[in-house]
């Protein structure tokens, strides 16, 4: 039973799937889009809130908790200098997730997940 179990494990085990959650993460703040799988995409969706949310706060233990959940340093900038700006008067949902269809080579439904 999985009773209030949230997430996906994404065939993976802890440290490798935060490792891919934190770099798909920053890769979206960097590029603003990203094409990846539905499961990753609704996976990564609470993190990135998490990050934006705490962007717009602005001060210095928000910066601190985007250095430990982003790896690059570029990421950590244009979430503090850009994204916060841009997102100061929105309450939240600053993602959305589009579907593209399924890969061809294994089927895979695959989305596109981009800043609003």
């Amino acid at each position: 039973m999985r009773h209030r179990v949230k997430g996906k494990k994404l065939d993976r085990k802890k440290a490798p799937r935060e490792a891919m959650l934190k770099n798909l993460a920053s890769s979206i703040i960097i590029y603003e889009k990203v094409k990846t799988t539905e499961a990753k995409a609704k996976t990564v969706k609470p993190l990135l809130e998490k990050i934006i949310t705490a962007s717009i706060k602005g001060d210095l233990a928000s910066r601190r908790e985007l250095i430990r959940l982003l790896p690059q340093k570029m990421a950590v900038k244009k979430a503090m200098e850009i994204l916060a700006i841009k997102y100061k008067g929105r309450q939240g949902g600053y993602s959305r997730i589009i579907k593209l269809g399924a890969r061809l080579g294994d089927n895979a439904n695959m989305v596109q997940i981009e800043l609003v």
